[in-house]
């Protein structure tokens, strides 16, 4: 479906109304109450704070280009391949360091790597959870959040229950979503929520990004990179608009030049996932760079 903008605003408030009134909780997103504090959802205070860690700094990537600093700032560097070895997270997060990326994003049995070798520097550590497929069940995704917080991260991008969503079950979904977050949540952590959109209609997309929203998480991303697509213009566009501009919008899969990340950064993306990250800082400081990386 590629409805016009009057229709896809429509489309985004038919769909935000029914999932809050399938969970309960009224015509509209504003009246969620957060689990931790039991008041407004967006005005949950340790939601705001959390808001505010992520970095005003990283949302400042105009379309016209910006300084290295603000396109490095943006950067999850990403390592996620089931064959990576020690020596090559090692180097991720040498570059990390020294081109001064948001994070490390690695999969759990690095973390506690990562944290050590980072300790020193501000570059968090980002840590996958049900990753790639999602299909675990939501008790696991929050024992695996609980333990790689412990392990050091400071951000957590999880994988929806992507089967759930497609067979209506939104309940699943939100509680899915909502082990993850609390958790994240207790233990000082971003939560990040992939929906996976090349999956899934636009019809689809609203709905996982309404219900992340209502579940408390703190950013939506559009995928894992193993999937048959990744992030599109057209998918973070409408992401932005499903959230507004109290969540972060995450764009990862296929970003690998300079030019990308502005049209993603325009289009309404706070934080890109890229294991380019490298050579898009390189040329946004007019430095010759190699051949296109390839993956995630």
């Amino acid at each position: 479906m590629t409805p016009g903008a009057p229709d896809i605003a429509r489309l985004v408030e038919i769909i935000t109304a029914e999932v809050m009134a399938t969970l309960g909780h009224g015509g509209g997103s504003g009246t969620v109450q957060c689990a931790c504090h039991g008041v407004l959802h967006d005005c949950c205070p340790t939601r705001v704070r959390g808001l505010l860690d992520a970095g005003a700094t990283r949302l400042g990537l105009h379309a016209g280009g910006g300084r290295p600093g603000e396109v490095a700032g943006l950067i999850d560097h990403t390592l996620l391949k089931p064959d990576a070895t020690r020596a090559e997270v090692e180097a991720l997060c040498r570059e990390a360091a020294e081109f001064s990326f948001a994070t490390v994003c690695v999969n759990p049995v690095w973390v506690a790597t990562a944290s050590r070798l980072l300790r020193a520097t501000p570059v968090g550590v980002c840590a996958v959870v049900g990753f790639p497929l999602g299909a675990t069940t939501a008790d696991v995704k929050a024992y695996e959040t609980r333990r790689v917080v412990f392990d050091g991260a400071r951000e957590v991008d999880m994988v929806i229950n992507v089967g759930a969503l497609k067979s209506g079950d939104l309940r699943t979904v939100e509680r899915d979503i909502a082990a993850v977050a609390e958790t994240c949540r207790e233990g000082g952590a971003l939560s990040k929520v992939i929906i996976e959109a090349a999956l899934l209609t636009d019809e689809e997309k609203i709905t996982a990004c309404t219900l992340a929203k209502a579940a408390g998480a703190d950013y939506v991303k559009t995928s894992t990179g193993f999937a048959k697509t990744g992030a599109t213009i057209a998918d973070v566009q409408l992401m932005r608009r499903v959230v507004g501009p109290e969540m972060g919008v995450k764009a990862a899969g296929g970003v690998r030049d300079l030019e990308q990340v502005k049209a993603m950064a325009a289009a309404g993306a706070s934080r890109i996932g890229a294991s380019a990250g490298v050579k898009i800082v390189r040329e946004s400081r007019g430095e010759a760079v190699g051949a296109p990386a390839s993956g995630y």
